[in-house]
């Protein structure tokens, strides 16, 4: 009965080439890490020409980077942030703050909330990322948009995403609609 499995196996096996190597190929490219440090040291040097926005810097709220995130303006209704919470509130646009400096990330973020205001948009997401530092240091533009959100006068509420829409590394952000037939406070 041995010989019977031996042969059964040697006929599975035929044609079958032995693998060269033992390394696994995990499909990420190696991060580059001069690359990496660069954009780092990038993103906490502020430029000249700062723009008033009424975005402060003046006190970060540092957050880690699995930590939830989630703020409501006095007034909004439970229900309302719960299903923003649940990802029930479908978002109209997206942002991607991924590797940009501080000052560039407010400017956008600035920008893209003005735009979404101005077309109306209920709810919008804003990617920030994670950004586990090596350093120990907490994520530096989550904890910028963390804070700025709570500034902004026209943010009625923002919580961290369900995974498919990004988890811990973006928020849904809710906005005030100053138009239309409702009101939203």
């Amino acid at each position: 009965m041995q010989d019977d499995d031996f042969s059964l196996f040697q006929s599975a096996v035929q044609g079958v080439k032995p693998i060269k190597h033992d390394r696994a190929d995990t499909g990420k490219p190696r991060g580059n890490r001069e690359l990496i440090d660069k954009r780092r040291a990038n993103a906490q040097v502020s430029s000249e020409q700062t723009r008033v926005d009424g975005l402060s810097d003046q006190f970060v709220i540092d957050v880690g980077a699995e930590d939830e995130l989630y703020w409501a303006r006095d007034g909004v209704q439970d229900a309302q942030i719960r299903k923003l919470k649940a990802g029930q509130i479908p978002f109209e646009g997206s942002l991607d703050l991924h590797g940009l400096s501080v000052e560039k990330a407010r400017e956008q973020l600035w920008d893209f909330i003005a735009e979404a205001i101005k077309y109306e948009i209920r709810c919008v997401r804003v990617t920030h990322g994670k950004a586990a530092r090596l350093d120990g240091k907490r994520p530096l533009i989550k904890s910028h948009v963390n804070t700025w959100l709570r500034q902004h006068p026209q943010v009625l509420g923002f919580t961290s995403c369900v995974p498919r829409h990004g988890g811990a590394g973006a928020v849904y952000v809710m906005l005030k609609r100053t138009m239309l037939e409702g009101r939203d406070e």
